[in-house]
């Protein structure tokens, strides 16, 4: 199975995975010039940015690590771009979570930075 379609699939898990967690799923990889997000959710008062990593094992280490500073801001950029685009409000409460897939186990991390400029 190519990188893209396990990514596409775990994704999806993941949407479904927060929607047990009362998250409800605006966009699936949201797309601009700046790069992607892999979902778009609102949690109560909070447009949330989540990004999905996925590791079949922990051979090349956990899922999470991968969300590194350079990864984050990255998110950030493509944060405010969508931000800008959907015309919301600069004082619109966001924020950033990580679903970390492993095997079978989803791990969700709120609040897992902070925006990164």
């Amino acid at each position: 199975m190519n990188k893209r379609k396990t990514g596409q699939e775990q994704e999806a898990k993941a949407a479904c995975f927060l929607k047990t967690q009362g998250y409800q799923i605006l966009e699936q990889n949201y797309r601009c010039k700046r790069g992607e997000i892999d979902l778009v959710a609102r949690e109560g008062q909070y447009l949330v940015f989540v990004e999905v990593k996925y590791r079949s094992t922990n051979e090349s280490g956990l899922p999470e690590e991968a969300v590194d500073l350079r990864k984050q801001r990255q998110i950030s950029r493509v944060a405010a771009w969508y931000l800008t685009e959907k015309r919301l409000d600069i004082y619109t409460p966001c924020r950033f979570d990580v679903v970390a897939i492993e095997g079978e186990e989803n791990r969700l991390y709120r609040d897992a930075f902070y925006y990164q400029s």
